[in-house]
């Protein structure tokens, strides 16, 4: 149930805007009033197990928000906000600060990023200058602190037992002294960070961080959980995706759906560029005994496309959140140390060489999609890039505004290749249906259809 609420002040950060700010806020015609109100009602909605976007915009159309200066700083008013996001008619604190991010990050990406000229977009080395330059504008970079943040993927639409495992590891992980980032959603999102909360109490770590790393198109899906203590918003998920694998000192992957699938196949792309070859960085993918079959699914999808070398850059751990957590540590000791010789920074990995084609944004229309070259002819690292977008385009088909309304008005994608490219992407495709990993709600029909050629 939505209510009538106003008068939400900022607390810490971001007290004063100019009149050029306030007047972008204002026009509900522009893109910048959108994106807040898109990105502030996914946070005033944290909690949420809806995925389902006819659903979440029906919700949605009522809700909107309006910033204005008065002489104590800015104010926002509220207008059919959720209900869950106030106790008493007073907003949640975490709930506030995080619709301060979103106000700070749409502000600064739209003025300093895009509007600016500062960087050149098309170029690679200024898209990761722009990523370092929006995660410092959050405060996320910390220079002073060793290397300690194990960014955690996995599904949003779990079991159970699988939510019960990523907490576990959660825990181990947080009784170590490490900190969390993920993309910040439910489910294997929000397990992990829930358990190290528990960690770090027990060891009396009292400012650990619990990082939440979105972008527009995906936060209204996977709404940021309560744990998040510090929420980024980077503009596309190529930008986020380089976020996390240039702040992280390791990953561990859970069981998931197509995003898992994407973000997987991101990293292994970038893992498998030469200059990358000697670069620490300790990727783990486990879950409980029950999700081992599907974990060895995923295992044999990346022999059969990547190879026996994208294979050897993780370890696969099977229902044992002990080890997962002292196999992280280890390997993070050993980016420390890596680190220490090359003179590299801890906060943000400079080293790491990511190519043109994981850095572009993909948009996934039906032409896009049906023209992916999934074929062995492809150098291994370029074969993955055209992997992540297939995978990235089954995610907007499911759960983004503009994917969900494309596949609705023309029908699925058409994703052709290489006949045992295609037969292993079904295999695991029809693997991630049974298991109830494509979405949370209702009952799932395909948004894309697998054309041998």
């Amino acid at each position: 149930m939505a209510r009538h609420y106003e008068l939400i002040h900022p607390k810490t950060h971001l007290r004063v805007l100019s009149r050029y700010e306030i007047q972008q806020l204002k026009d509900v015609s522009s893109r910048t009033h959108e994106l807040l109100r898109r990105c502030s009602y996914a946070v005033l909605s944290a909690g949420s197990q809806n995925d389902d976007y006819l659903e979440l915009e029906k919700e949605y159309k009522d809700f909107n928000i309006v910033v204005d200066q008065e002489d104590r700083g800015i104010i926002l008013r509220l207008t059919g906000a959720p209900a869950n996001a106030f106790v008493d008619n007073e907003i949640i604190r975490g709930v506030r600060e995080q619709l301060f991010s979103v106000l700070r990050d749409i502000l600064y990406v739209d003025e300093s990023i895009l509007k600016a000229h500062r960087f050149n977009l098309n170029n690679s080395e200024d898209i990761t200058n722009a990523v370092f330059h929006i995660l410092r504008n959050a405060n996320i970079l910390q220079p002073d602190m060793q290397p300690n943040l194990v960014v955690c993927w996995g599904g949003h639409s779990i079991a159970p037992h699988e939510y019960q495992y990523t907490k576990d590891v959660g825990y181990q992980l947080g009784l170590r002294g490490m900190d969390i980032g993920t993309g910040c959603g439910p489910g294997a999102m929000k397990g992990p960070m829930k358990g190290a909360t528990i960690g770090h109490a027990k060891q009396h770590i009292r400012d650990g961080r619990y990082i939440g790393i979105t972008e527009p198109g995906i936060i209204a899906a996977e709404a940021p959980n309560p744990i998040v203590n510090q929420l980024v918003i980077l503009p596309d998920i190529e930008k986020r995706l380089e976020a996390f694998i240039r702040l992280a000192h390791g990953i561990v992957i859970f069981p998931g759906g197509p995003g898992t699938a994407e973000e997987l196949l991101y990293l292994l792309g970038v893992l498998s560029h030469p200059d990358n070859a000697r670069i620490p960085f300790p990727l783990i993918i486990t879950g409980p005994k029950e999700a081992e079959e599907y974990l060895y699914d995923i295992d044999r999808f990346i022999g059969e496309t990547l190879g026996k070398d994208a294979q050897q850059r993780y370890e696969i751990i099977i229902a044992d959140e002990e080890k997962v957590a002292r196999r992280m540590k280890a390997g993070i000791h050993e980016v420390e140390t890596f680190r220490r010789e090359h003179n590299d920074a801890f906060f943000y990995n400079w080293a790491l060489t990511i190519q043109d084609e994981f850095q572009h944004p993909f948009d996934p229309t039906h032409e896009a999609m049906q023209s992916l070259a999934l074929t062995h002819t492809l150098p291994g690292h370029e074969l993955a890039a055209n992997l992540r977008r297939a995978f990235s385009g089954i995610v907007a088909g499911n759960v983004k505004a503009d994917g969900v309304s494309r596949v609705r008005e023309n029908g699925p994608y058409q994703i052709t290749g290489d006949r045992d490219i295609l037969e292993g992407m079904d295999r695991l495709l029809r693997a991630m249906v049974e298991h109830g990993r494509m979405k949370i709600k209702g009952n799932y029909k395909p948004c894309y259809e697998i054309v041998s050629s």
